[in-house]
């Protein structure tokens, strides 16, 4: 069952920056926490003087990059085992993690960063980068920028939409989901055509 908005301000209102860290790691790797909310809702508590800019931000891109790292450490040690045993915990099966592999060989690395914005995939690309034994410097690399770019666009949509903030987070998640499938898709044929075009001697 998803937390609520007053399970979240109430986590944020006892733990402060450590809450919206520990939130994001278990949002991440895969627990139900709608983690485009939390950070529209911090951004909006920064708005109203009851949070810093920096140390939100700080505990945001932490909180994603110690998630994301977590997934890459299961996949890469323990490779789908996990998802046959236990994936129906949290809602994934290995169909899913199937498509996100598959659009992972044709986006490349790209996903790490994107993915981030399309709901029910961020941590399954992580996952895939580590079961496809990816370098660790090159996902650190793609993912430790994805989780800025991301933190910082729901953090800062809070805080510029201020008392907006909730139906201004569904506008922009709508809109980040249909934009990185649109970049996914044109990665897609960019490496389908630079493949194919024949290379100079």
């Amino acid at each position: 069952m998803f937390p609520d908005l007053q399970t979240i301000l109430g986590w944020i209102s006892a733990y402060g920056y450590f809450g919206i860290f520990v939130l994001l790691v278990l949002g991440i790797v895969g627990l139900p926490v709608p983690d485009e909310i939390l950070l529209t809702l911090a951004g909006f508590l920064v708005f109203k003087g009851k949070l810093r800019f920096a140390p939100t931000l700080a505990s945001g891109v932490f909180g994603s990059i110690s998630g994301i790292s977590l997934s890459y450490g299961l996949g890469r040690s323990l490779g789908f085992y996990l998802i046959k045993r236990y994936g129906h915990y949290i809602h994934v099966e290995l169909e899913m993690v199937e498509r996100v592999r598959d659009w992972f060989g044709r986006a490349g690395r790209w996903c790490l960063v994107f993915g981030y914005f399309v709901p029910g995939v961020r941590h399954l690309t992580a996952y895939v980068a580590g079961t496809s034994k990816l370098p660790f410097a090159e996902f650190a690399l793609f993912a430790y920028l994805g989780g800025l770019l991301w933190s910082a666009t729901f953090i800062c949509a809070g805080f510029f939409l201020g008392e907006r903030w909730a139906s201004g987070a569904e506008a922009i998640r709508r809109h980040s989901i249909a934009g990185a499938v649109i970049l996914a898709a044109l990665l897609v044929v960019y490496y389908h055509f630079r493949k194919r075009s024949p290379r100079k001697s």
